[in-house]
């Protein structure tokens, strides 16, 4: 749910409060038309009147503003004085501290992990996440082939014993499904619950999953996670192409999870290093996947034109 910040003409910053809040405020006639409001994603605070649309219906919207009172001029909240009034008690959502509304709602920083709640957030698009998962695929994919190399050596020492069981070797091959399977899942949910936050495709590129609220997920969510995705490639894809047109661009299994992936400095002390742009190792893996899908391509057509010319003769 999205959290808003207002101000108030005692240079104070109020909240965070709900969408709901917000129209109980505006109906009492506590919002005026150039009060200030925030929430993520704004680049700096707006007037009440240009962000009124995002929360109440058009026709409660156009309640008149006179009866509201109005935000102190811009130049009254340059600075906020150590005397500005901090009676907490008179408003539930009033911050103990009076800032300048003109700065984004101040972060409350987590020593243990860094966490900074608030500010820009760049998340991570559909071709800078397909770039991550072309490199993890690389990783998890020598992993389980290892795995399936032992288990295969384990059918061959079987068969070569003479005491070859059909019913043991069905067993074997679905031990290894389930051990490959289980690997990929608590590599995620390892990596992505780590301190990094990112596995290492997401390292590479430059970005992390966090939870919907910016703060590190759990391992048992990191784990899950892995499944939900697994569930966004069996609907034709549909489910990861959603990382490119929904809000937050999020894909089926983060909103399965609640989670994002984002820049690996958002929700940081240093969001301001957030890049929008794909960055140069997302490019060069993208260039190399489509250089390997253009060679596949050929080699099976080469293949198809092989098959036909040995048909016509």
């Amino acid at each position: 749910m999205t959290q808003w910040y207002y101000s108030n003409a005692q240079r104070e910053r109020l909240g965070p409060v709900s969408a709901d809040d917000l129209t109980q405020l505006h109906r009492n006639g506590q919002l005026g038309a150039d009060t200030l409001v925030w929430r993520e994603g704004y680049a700096d605070w707006k007037p009440w009147r240009e962000a009124i649309d995002e929360v109440l219906p058009r026709a409660a919207a156009a309640s008149p503003f006179e009866a509201a009172p109005t935000a102190t001029p811009a130049n009254a909240f340059a600075t906020a004085g150590p005397d500005a009034p901090a009676d907490a008690d008179a408003n539930p959502y009033r911050m103990a501290e009076p800032v300048s509304p003109y700065a984004p709602p101040k972060a409350q920083v987590a020593e243990s992990d860094g966490f900074v709640s608030g500010g820009r957030v760049v998340y991570a698009g559909f071709w800078k996440r397909a770039a991550a998962s072309f490199i993890d695929s690389f990783v998890v994919g020598i992993v389980a082939g290892m795995v399936g190399m032992v288990f295969g050596l384990m059918m061959v020492a079987m068969m070569g014993s003479g005491g070859f069981d059909e019913g043991l070797a069905v067993v074997l091959q679905i031990l290894n499904q389930l051990v490959a399977l289980g690997l990929g899942a608590t590599y995620f949910g390892w990596m992505h619950s780590s301190s990094m936050q990112a596995s290492v495709g997401k390292l590479a590129v430059g970005i992390k999953v966090v939870r919907g609220d910016g703060s590190r997920i759990s391992f048992a969510r990191g784990f899950g996670r892995y499944f939900a995705y697994m569930l966004s490639t069996l609907t034709i894809g549909i489910g990861l192409i959603m990382a490119g047109f929904t809000e937050r661009k999020r894909a089926l299994h983060d909103m399965i999870c609640d989670t994002l992936v984002v820049d690996k400095y958002a929700y940081t002390s240093q969001n301001e290093l957030q890049r929008d742009e794909l960055g140069v190792v997302a490019i060069v893996v993208l260039c190399l996947w489509g250089l390997l899908m253009l060679g596949l391509i050929a080699m099976v057509a080469a293949v198809g034109f092989a098959f036909m010319g040995s048909g016509v003769r």
